[in-house]
């Protein structure tokens, strides 16, 4: 039997966005959206250099009072399922998910590296595949998060747009950093991640520095034609 799963989501100022996702017993297999599917180049949505010309430009605010409680304590739940095995759901391919939710293995085409890693629930191997916030909390927090409400703050850190699926080493190399002084190995994604940075710090009224600013549009510079992701990207969007 499925179990079919809705996903809610607040979106500062936009009201509630609701996603569903069809979760399968362990022993059925479903297939996940590919991480280089996440950007919807299909939609009417603006270029990501136009929406990077809105954004404020302003140096970082101290890190003073930073903690990751400021976003929430861990991964919101809907039912049994919390963000990360949704997110690993929507990423992963060849998916097997157990009867309570958890996403036990599967293969992951790493946007990150470009690598294919793969996936198995376990003590010594979950870390394998990290959940990442495209734009690095303490980095929000340091750009306009401080001025959020809680919730809105609770609904940006697990916000799908927000989220990816990823090698979990290289996630750890990247850090708190923005795009002045990160971007990811895999160049081919780099036009993607940019744009998902921009459409996160829009959503959730944010600023870029100006070194990440110039480093973004370097990046876009490749890539002008370069959409945003829809404002409501779950799972199954393509």
């Amino acid at each position: 039997m499925r179990r079919v799963i809705g996903l809610l989501l607040v979106a500062a100022g936009l009201g509630v966005a609701i996603f569903q996702m069809q979760i399968a017993p362990a022993s059925q297999k479903t297939p996940a959206t590919q991480p280089d599917s996440v950007v919807n180049q299909a939609s009417n949505e603006p270029l990501a250099l136009s929406i990077l010309d809105t954004l404020p430009v302003k140096g970082r605010a101290p890190k003073t009072g930073y903690s990751r409680d400021h976003f929430g304590d861990g991964w919101n739940k809907v039912g049994q399922c919390d963000m990360r095995n949704i997110i690993l759901h929507r990423d992963l391919k060849n998916v097997v998910v157990s009867g309570d939710c958890k996403v036990m293995s599967g293969s992951l085409e790493d946007p990150y590296t470009g690598n294919t890693i793969v996936f198995t629930r376990g003590e010594q191997t979950s870390d394998d595949v990290q959940i990442d916030h495209i734009v690095a909390l303490s980095n929000a927090w340091q750009t306009g998060a401080q001025q959020l409400t809680l919730p809105m703050r609770i609904a940006m850190a697990n916000d799908p747009l927000e989220l990816v699926a990823v090698d979990g080493v290289t996630n750890q190399k990247k850090g708190d950093s923005d795009a002045a002084t990160w971007l990811p190995p895999n160049k081919a994604f780099r036009c993607q991640y940019v744009a998902r940075q921009i459409a996160v710090k829009s959503k959730y009224m944010l600023w870029v520095t100006q070194a990440e600013r110039d480093a973004m549009r370097r990046v876009l510079g490749e890539c002008p034609n370069q959409q945003l992701p829809a404002p409501t990207l779950g799972v199954g969007n393509n």
